[in-house]
């Protein structure tokens, strides 16, 4: 029974369609989800959470080997990174992932799963690797929607690089393909908008829709007035604070979220704008859509009049005359679409640019890093109406079959039949006729397009009908027969045809002439940044510095223009396809079960399809009789020629024979310039490799510990010399200083002998000539002045006792004291560092750790590792202090655990957000973080914060190094306060909180605000607007003073427009109550 699901394919006995459907099905049920063919992974989508990919999963498939463990995604992220280090048989080299599968077969979710494994496997800096993991979620936010076939479908395609050094990852760049903006303005039956729009309704509190401009999701046109059940709701609501969670992470600014919100939020007042004939002729804003239009012009920072213009008419210039040509009801709607897509288009564009910005490798340009990337692209797609989209989608699909194809079919048959290997070759399923009927020049379904879009009088029929006439018997091209203008394409995975309507207009994705110096000039900043930014030729935004000149700008916007949105693509397939290509592949084919998307069901019809066009009993059969590992013997013997235990080898054919006799490998073969070898023997030769590293190690240690002794003895006999040296030399200045006592004691009684006969001579001389005068006692000494006790010396501290130096830095014979000088300059530098860090949060932190002019309890300035944990030595468990950091611009989270305090580091990241290093959550302050993690544990132990520590004095507070950078205290008779009564904690932080003076209201600098704000506010909408400028500040005061948060540049505007649409809304409801049609209709 164990040969009818085993886990690699490529060992079945038969190979028959029905034997390979049935162990699939068997493995599935079993919820065995994985499956092996040979080095390719197949994988099911369970459509159910499985518990597959824990922390203890994780830690098996690390370094492991492939025949000891199931099949596994897991699996796939180690063999690419160890094969990237060199571990598996080739050198260091570049790794790609391709996962491939139509939509809805799980591959955004094995991406997910791929880069958490690889960020498991790189550890080594911890904040750059939860950076990496976040941009999934932020990606998929704005480029996933609901369809038909899949409720998270990635309707845009990303290829991940992820790049290391020195087996750590540092940094990473998002290659971006083919966003659908289509779906912003429309939508089929079943399918919903990109998700962030149903997010920012369901995450967005009342007062935040209030200053971005959004009400009842039911009110917008471009989400089809839906939006879905509770449940649903609740869903979204937790995707926006992962999405929101997500941009902190990265580091996007909060003016930068605030601008792009509002913008968002923009794209959707302006689907809301509808028109209607004018007396005059042209066109005009109906009544009840005038709101929307000043909603929309406030949210994109520029004037009503504008926008509107934009949207009417079409300005020219010709001969120095200005021309005005109205739209017509049509072309005024579509360039409203027009505007919305584009915008839509160039925000995401943003996000992706901003993205590889702040995860660029910091490292110089010449150090070379190692890179593996991730393919998440686009499934295969055939709905009911196909359109430009599902075209360019269908080609990325083609694109990827035949990279696989050539690498499992084509190069791997062409080598056999090269180095005169017998082979029965193997047909298979070539797409390469349809690539050309694509891509061909000059007579490709692309270029075609391309050539149509070209001449403004062309249409959509013209376009098939010139497709009909090239491809007129072709076998991959069908017309068809409808009213709407269709042909049919035979891809590799079956017939679609496809509705050209559309197609030459999604081509030239034009916007209106005006659009783009009307955004320039928005007072939105990152509106302008986004329409001043240049498009590549692969369709990339690039936006620029400042300091570039406009007309620069102006002359690379045409030019990059002139690319039509087909040939972007075609441009950005050609480089993916070459990076590929330079890069070892690794291939995921994902299965989709049902197409019901239900948990523990299986369509056989639709899983036989899927193999059959994937072409999997193919790709099986040449797995197990060929062989996918193919290196020259110049790449063999330099690779492992230490199997012969010889330094230099000659690369020959005899050299790689001998290797390959002494690692008794069976099943190879040798051709004329290369060897050939199946799919598990990379893994068999690392084995034979690892031995002899361990080896290696082995005799390393010996001779190191050798070594050391012999270094060690010749250390320890010259000490002992030395020792016997100085010992003698001691001596004999022993005796010296013996002798030179002796002398200098007989030379001091003869001394005092001669003054005694002196003495009594002058006595006798003096008793002879007259009787003495008393002689005074001698004078007592002076007491020396006590050094005075401190009046509460009983009640201080005793000092810690100094913990024992571990013997791992203690003090041997042979270290040598350091020199002064040298001592002075690390003293000097530690000083530095400490003194910057002070500076660093004086001017940057200081007021937003203090709240109310003092500083929580919790916190304690900047004291040393061990003065942490003393003051927690007696505390309970779970409780914390945070401190600044000595010699980094930082914060420490000092924690007693159950057996020792730990310290977590807490990074300030460049947009002013605070990560405990490891941890996938930002917070906008420290007591945001220590509130959060009162009741969601620190990874990895998941432990809670529960009893702040205290000051450890109440005489003095621990902000000794602190003090003398603050401001001092308010000299006042108010601030004089009495503490004798407060307690001594109390008693700290009151007098802590003198060192911090408020900012008064006539200090605080207001912003001006800027010369087209003043314009828009005093010409369009006088004293209201300025009455409500004025009491605006108000609204925002408490907030603006906790955390000077950012708002809309228009707030004042929108507001002005969410009320007038509410009237309106409420005068039409009064309107219509009162129709005698409507009061007949509610009382029957």
């Amino acid at each position: 029974m164990a040969m009818e699901n085993p886990e690699d394919l490529a060992t079945l006995s038969q190979l028959e369609e029905g034997t390979l459907l049935d162990s699939l099905i068997a493995r599935f049920q079993k919820k065995q989800i994985y499956t092996y063919i040979g080095d390719i992974l197949v994988a099911m989508n369970p459509f159910k959470d499985l518990p597959l990919y824990d922390k203890q999963v994780s830690e098996k498939y690390k370094n492991h080997e492939k025949g000891q463990l199931p099949p596994h995604i897991f699996a796939v992220a180690d063999r690419a990174y160890q094969s990237m280090q060199g571990r598996l048989a080739t050198g260091p080299r570049n790794q790609c992932i391709v996962i491939s599968g139509e939509s809805g077969a799980g591959k955004t979710e094995s991406t997910k799963l791929l880069l958490r494994q690889i960020m498991e496997l790189c550890r080594g800096n911890a904040q750059l690797e939860q950076q990496v993991l976040q941009v999934n979620p932020l990606l998929e936010a704005f480029g996933n929607a609901q369809t038909v076939m899949n409720d998270n479908s990635s309707r845009f395609g990303k290829y991940i690089q992820l790049r290391f050094l020195n087996n750590c990852v540092k940094g990473a760049k998002i290659n971006e393909y083919l966003l659908e903006k289509s779906r912003v303005v429309h939508q089929d039956d079943g399918e919903r908008n990109f998700h962030i729009f149903y997010c920012m309704f369901a995450g967005i509190s009342a007062s935040d829709k209030e200053m971005y401009g959004l009400l009842e999701p039911a009110l917008y046109r471009y989400i089809n007035h839906k939006y879905g059940s509770e449940e649903m709701v609740q869903h979204w609501s937790m995707k926006y604070r992962g999405m929101c969670n997500a941009m902190n992470m990265v580091g996007f600014e909060e003016q930068e979220q605030v601008d792009m919100m509002t913008i968002l939020a923009g794209i959707l007042s302006l689907g809301n704008i509808e028109f209607e004939p004018h007396d005059s002729g042209g066109l005009k804003v109906t009544p009840g859509s005038l709101g929307w239009l000043k909603a929309a012009a406030g949210q994109f920072g520029v004037q009503e009049e504008e926008l509107q213009k934009c949207l009417i008419c079409t300005m020219s210039v010709t001969r120095g005359e200005s021309i005005q040509r109205h739209h017509t009801q049509q072309q005024a709607e579509d360039a409203r679409d027009s505007i919305a897509k584009v915008v839509y288009g160039r925000v995401f564009g943003w996000i992706v640019s901003k993205i590889n910005e702040l995860l660029a490798p910091n490292v110089d340009d010449n150090v070379e890093l190692l890179e593996i990337g991730i393919l998440d692209i686009f499934g295969f797609e055939n709905f009911a109406v196909n359109r430009f989209e599902q075209l360019c989608i269908n080609l990325a699909n083609e694109q990827l079959q035949y990279f696989f194809n050539h690498h499992i079919f084509l190069m791997e048959q062409r080598e056999y039949k090269e180095e005169g290997l017998p082979w029965e070759m193997i047909t298979f399923k070539d797409n390469k006729p349809i690539l050309d009927l694509f891509l061909i020049k000059p007579a490709g379904i692309m270029c075609i397009l391309d050539e149509q879009t070209a001449f403004p009088q062309a249409t959509d029929r013209a376009f098939v009908e010139k497709l009909s006439n090239s491809f007129k018997g072709n076998n991959y091209f069908q017309i068809g027969r409808s009213i709407n203008p269709v042909f049919t394409v035979v891809h590799y995975a079956g017939k679609v045809q496809y509705t050209a309507s559309g197609f030459l207009e999604k081509n030239r994705d034009t916007i209106p002439a005006n659009i783009r110096t009307l955004f320039i000039n928005s007072i939105t900043p990152l509106l302008s940044v986004l329409f001043a930014a240049t498009i590549s030729r692969t369709g990339t935004l690039m936006p620029q510095r400042k300091s570039r000149h406009m007309q620069v700008l102006e002359d690379n916007f045409n030019t990059t223009r002139k690319q039509s949105v087909g040939a972007q693509f075609r441009h950005s397939l050609m480089v993916l396809m070459e990076k590929m290509f330079a890069a070892s592949p690794h291939f995921v084919r994902c299965i989709k079960p049902n197409r019901c998307k239900l948990p523990d069901m299986v369509d056989n019809h639709l899983v036989m399809d899927q193999l059959r066009y994937n072409g999997l009993l193919e790709t099986i059969r040449i797995r197990r009789d060929g062989f996918s590992w193919r290196p020259s013997f110049d790449e063999f013997a330099n690779r492992y020629n230490i199997l012969l235990v010889k330094s230099e080898l000659p690369p020959t054919r005899e050299s790689c024979e001998a290797i390959l006799h002494a690692t008794n490998l069976k099943g190879w073969n040798i051709g004329k310039s290369r060897l050939f070898f199946k799919y598990w023997h990379k893994e068999q030769l690392a084995k034979c490799v690892n031995r002899l590293d361990q080896a290696a190690v082995i005799i390393q240690k010996w001779y190191k510990g050798f070594r050391c002794q012999r270094i060690y003895r010749v250390l320890v006999a010259e000490m002992l010399k030395e020792r016997e040296l100085e010992r003698e030399r001691e001596m004999e200045l022993e005796r010296e200083r013996v002798k030179e006592r002796e002398l200098e004691r007989v030379r001091e009684e003869q001394h005092q002998m001669e003054l005694e006969q002196e003495r009594k001579r002058q006595l006798e001389q003096e008793n002879q000539e007259h009787i003495a005068a008393p002689v005074p006692l001698p004078r007592k000494k002076k007491p020396q002045p006590q050094p005075r006790l401190h009046p509460h010396a009983s009640d201080m501290a005793v000092p810690p006792v100094p913990r024992p130096r571990s013997k791992l830095i203690e003090a041997t014979p042979f270290d040598n004291a350091l020199d002064h000088i040298a001592k002075k300059e690390e003293a000097r530098q530690r000083e530095m560092k400490r003194t910057a860090t002070i500076r660093w949060f004086k001017e940057t932190q200081m007021r937003k750790v203090a709240r109310n002019g003092t500083f929580p309890n919790w916190f304690h300035g900047m004291i040393s590792r061990r003065e942490a944990e003393n003051l927690l030595a007696d505390k309970p468990l779970g409780c914390f202090l945070i401190r600044v950091s000595q010699n980094r611009e930082g914060y420490t989270l000092t924690f007693k655990g159950d057996n020792r305090c730990k310290h977590y580091m807490i990074e300030v990241q460049t947009n002013g957000k605070y990560v405990i290093l490891g941890e996938d959550q930002a917070h906008a302050s420290l007591p945001d973080l220590v509130e959060y993690h009162k009741n969601v544990g620190i990874k990895p132990y998941m432990e809670l914060l529960t009893v702040p520590c205290g000051q450890k004095s109440d005489k003095e507070s621990d902000y000794e190094e602190l003090t003398h950078l603050m401001k001092h205290p308010v000299q006042n008779n108010e601030a004089c306060i009495d503490l004798g009564h407060l307690s001594g904690e109390q008693r700290v932080h009151l007098q802590l909180s003198q060192m911090f003076v408020p900012l008064q209201p006539g200090n605080i600098t207001v912003a001006e605000r800027p010369p087209i704000l003043k314009k828009i506010s005093d010409k369009k909408l006088g004293s209201p607007m300025k009455e409500l400028v004025k009491t605006s500040p108000q609204h925002f005061s408490d907030e603006e003073n906790q955390g000077h948060r950012a708002i809309p540049r228009l707030y004042p505007s929108i507001r002005l427009a969410m009320r007038e649409i509410q009237q309106i809304r409420k005068q039409v409801q009064f309107s219509f109550a009162e129709t005698p049609d409507s009061r007949e209709l509610g009382n029957p």
